[in-house]
């Protein structure tokens, strides 16, 4: 899936912009946004996704992430600190 792998590499890279600790739960796993291999193994369609951002910058993370996820059509929620 072509558009999946552009969506991890876009998210991976949104993440990487940050300082702030961004973690990604799908069901039980925990995975770090800014790892495209955990990325790869957890982002798939159908899903819906939480997303814990914690940090100087979280704001501005939860904003950029929150936008980049809803560009390629995945559900994700932003879990307040």
């Amino acid at each position: 899936m072509a558009s999946n792998n552009q969506a991890v590499v876009e998210i991976a890279q949104t993440a990487a912009k940050f300082t702030s600790s961004i973690v990604l739960q799908a069901e039980n796993k925990y995975i770090d946004v800014k790892s495209i291999l955990g990325l790869f193994t957890t982002l798939v369609g159908g899903h819906t996704y939480e997303l814990h951002v914690h940090g100087p910058d979280a704001e501005e993370a939860k904003a950029a992430l929150t936008e980049v996820f809803a560009k390629h059509g995945l559900k994700v929620t932003v879990i307040p600190e």
